[in-house]
């Protein structure tokens, strides 16, 4: 079953398949572990309700989420050993070490804390409580820390020798660690991560607001959500853009198929807004483009030179099809998250925030977009490094492992298989549990998690902490 591809083909796509399968979950987990300790903070500082009750909401789909990814993630990494066994021996003394640490710390913190996060509130207190949501949260933020430094690394190679085996061999971590790249990534995703999950919490906000505008929940969840639209957007813009001059100034080859430039431009660059990659001619058909733009954003000067393609040996130019319109897609986005963070802003001012249907509407459409963009740069950056697993030094042909095509492509059929069972019961469960009504109508239904909201009656809770009174913020 080899699908009229090479193994080394059937082995990219299902690298691919299972990493954009792990990648959407992450993604989610990461912003709703910060999400959930600002609500948690934002209780313990008001003793508002409304807050008590969406951290109860929210860390459900948390638990759910951080579940998923963290099984995806474990069948992900045997690839390596499977797939491309002679990258992990030629490279595994440098990413090896990175990925222990990985879970010596993130994930240990992470397994130590989660139970108390969850389920701890009413055993050990609101503070030791509070505690335990921190470090889940920072956990997240260093398991993200290690992964983007593995991948800078492959980008970006750092602090290494090659030894008399062809193997790389580490001579400085710090180099390795904080190599060119990883700075720009970490910052870069990290913010992704937090927009993701502000347009589903606004999302399910917006859904919410238009079966009852005067949910305090839903009104509370839109109006955090909106915020972080507002705020984050430009700095996620502006961090994009000193990423993209870090790209250029390490990969000018990925640059240059991102921007679609098959021939080089030495009085200044044009942008293209849209084209149609000819691969086989290596032109832009159908251009579509703003002249000197391209060389103006990357260079700040419009007469600027820039490389295409054509600077490159053909042997080490990079796909053009995926970068460009990938990047495309993730700047679109982005300029969309913008515009609903700024109509919010004015709606506010107009005191129509929850009564504007229109924004719900769009929000709601905008609910998936974080997850489209992530995986839409990542696929621009991944598919930009080819054709090497390390850039420059190790090509993709070479890291692969002595396998045949067959045997690629009937475990590749496996994975989607499986994949879209298991994975697709799950996303089925995270739709039912967003459809769940924020303003719970039994306030003894906190504290209880994921038991509760799997149908599961546990009985009356005593003293219950939503009976008390308290303001509200938003």
């Amino acid at each position: 079953m080899d699908f009229g591809q090479t193994a080394e083909m059937l082995a990219r796509i299902q690298f691919a398949f299972t990493v954009s399968f792990h990648f959407i979950f992450p993604a989610v987990s990461i912003g709703t572990a910060s999400y959930l300790t600002v609500l948690n903070g934002l209780w313990l500082w008001t003793r508002d309700p409304a807050y008590l009750r969406l951290f109860e909401y929210w860390k459900t789909i948390f638990a759910v989420t951080f579940g998923m990814g963290v099984v995806s993630g474990i069948v992900m990494s045997y690839q390596f050993g499977t797939n491309w066994s002679v990258f992990s021996d030629r490279a595994g003394a440098v990413i090896g070490p990175l990925m222990g640490y990985e879970v010596l710390t993130a994930f240990f913190l992470e397994a130590g804390f989660l139970g108390i996060a969850l389920f701890g509130r009413k055993r050990v207190g609101d503070t030791l409580h509070m505690v335990a949501v921190v470090i889940v949260a920072i956990g997240t933020l260093i398991s993200a820390t290690w992964i983007l430094s593995v991948n800078s690394w492959m980008h970006t190679p750092a602090g290494y020798a090659i030894d008399a085996n062809g193997n790389f061999v580490p001579e400085d971590w710090w180099a390795i660690v904080f190599n060119p790249s990883f700075p720009y990534r970490l910052v870069h995703t990290v913010l992704a991560a937090f927009l993701t999950t502000a347009f589903v919490v606004g999302a399910v906000g917006a859904w919410h607001l238009l079966r009852d505008r005067t949910n305090r929940q839903a009104r509370t969840m839109f109006s955090m959500a909106m915020w972080m639209a507002v705020v984050v957007t430009p700095i996620q813009i502006v961090a994009g853009d000193l990423h993209g001059l870090n790209t250029l100034e390490h990969q000018p080859a990925k640059i240059a198929a991102m921007e679609g430039h098959y021939e080089s431009h030495p009085d200044g660059a044009p942008l293209i807004l849209f084209g149609v990659p000819n691969e086989t001619e290596q032109r832009m058909d159908y251009e579509i483009a703003i002249p000197k733009l391209g060389s103006l954003i990357l260079k700040h000067d419009p007469d600027a030179p820039m490389q295409g393609l054509d600077a490159f040996p053909p042997d080490q130019r990079p796909p053009v099809v995926i970068p460009f319109y990938g990047f495309r897609v993730m700047v679109g986005i982005g300029f969309l998250m913008l515009g609903i963070g700024l109509w919010s802003l004015w709606a506010r001012w107009r005191g129509s925030l929850f009564s504007n249907t229109w924004l719900h509407r769009a929000s709601i459409a905008m609910g998936p977009s974080g997850l489209v963009a992530v995986l839409a740069g990542w696929f621009t950056t991944e598919v930009g490094r080819q054709p090497f697993t390390v850039y420059g030094l190790l090509r993709t042909s070479e890291s692969l492992s002595p396998v045949a095509a067959p045997a690629v492509g009937a475990s590749l059929a496996a994975f989607v298989v499986v994949y879209f069972l298991v994975f697709g019961a799950g996303v089925f469960y995270l739709f039912r549990l967003f459809a769940r009504v924020p303003a719970l109508e039994d306030d003894h239904e906190l504290d209880k998690g994921p038991v509760r909201a799997a149908g599961i009656n546990p009985g009356p809770a005593q003293d219950d902490p939503l009976r008390q009174g308290g303001r509200h913020a938003f």
